[in-house]
């Protein structure tokens, strides 16, 4: 938790506008609530089946409000049956209207001494079902168990959020979210993201930043070589790690008509990326040689037909 709070301050320093905070259930602490919204971030995440909520109601007879506790399986059942009656197929989702979180804040009692009280923050509470996550199951199901596990009712989870104001948006962001644990997954199967032994962090900053265009770089490739080709003619990520970044090159430099040239032959692999190659090749180079301060050398290499 503390891990995460330095990288969101450091993020901070150099982002200064609103933020989502998409996060499993394992940062579902409200004192980590209160640390986002003091610094500007938005959060949304799952409820667990402990996860204390309230309903605001207005007494018919003295007007007055009233807490009524509910957990998180409750809610869902309420609003279960409309959400079946919705697409048979994809995504689907109810807000709830009125739903409170007790949260603590300090203050300063009659004695002058400061104290911990809590109140009630409205809070944006979401059932939704159908989920893209749902396609990929915990593998250890011990952790879904117990009260810390999600609060779930025949394949229906509850989403809750500061941003009460606007549920639907909370929970796009939160859909969002399953993009990363892809990104991680993949990341580690196939990019060597936990291989680097290195005991210095300027190494693993490196390592992670070098990875992270790595998989930029092959999410392009991606789409442009299966953008125009069924499921089952495209190519699959781990595919394109073992055809893109392990294809053979070979460098010669050779001159003609009195200009030197570069020249890189590649295998026959690399025709499937002739496209992205094409994107991103550069018109020319622009080389000069640091030692020399003038005059200044440079050498133009115009991309091959």
């Amino acid at each position: 938790m503390d891990l995460a709070r330095q990288m969101l301050l450091m993020l901070r320093e150099s982002v200064s506008c609103r933020l989502w905070v998409a996060m499993d259930r394992w940062y579902l602490c409200k004192n980590f609530f209160a640390f986002l919204e003091a610094n500007n971030f938005d959060w949304v995440t799952k409820a667990k089946r402990n996860t204390a909520l309230f309903r605001k109601v207005i007494e018919p007879g003295t007007r007055r409000e009233r807490f009524v506790p509910l957990t998180p399986v409750m809610l869902i059942r309420e609003v279960f049956r409309n959400l079946t009656r919705q697409a048979s197929s994809g995504l689907c989702s109810i807000s709830i209207p009125d739903i409170y979180m007790k949260r603590p804040y300090t203050t300063v009692n009659k004695k002058g001494e400061q104290v911990t009280r809590q109140r009630f923050v409205p809070v944006a509470a979401v059932a939704a079902m159908r989920l893209k996550e749902d396609e990929h199951p915990e593998t250890n199901s011990a952790e879904t168990e117990g009260e810390d596990g999600p609060a779930t009712y025949k394949g229906a989870y509850l989403l809750i959020s500061n941003r009460h104001d606007v549920p639907e948006e909370a929970l796009r962001t939160y859909v969002k979210r399953w993009r990363i644990e892809v990104f991680f997954r993949t990341a580690k199967q196939e990019l060597a993201f936990e291989k680097c032994h290195s005991e210095s962090e300027a190494h693993h900053h490196a390592h992670f930043e070098l990875l992270f265009a790595a998989e930029t770089l092959l999410a392009v490739a991606l789409f442009e070589l299966n953008k125009e080709k069924t499921s089952d003619e495209g190519c699959t990520h781990g595919e394109m790690v073992r055809g893109l970044f392990h294809t053979r090159c070979q460098i010669r430099v050779n001159s003609r008509k009195g200009c030197p040239r570069i020249s890189i032959d590649c295998d026959t692999k690399v025709r499937q990326f002739s496209r992205l190659i094409e994107l991103f090749w550069p018109e020319h180079y622009l080389m000069f040689l640091w030692v020399t301060p003038k005059p200044e050398i440079y050498l133009y290499l115009p991309r091959a037909a």
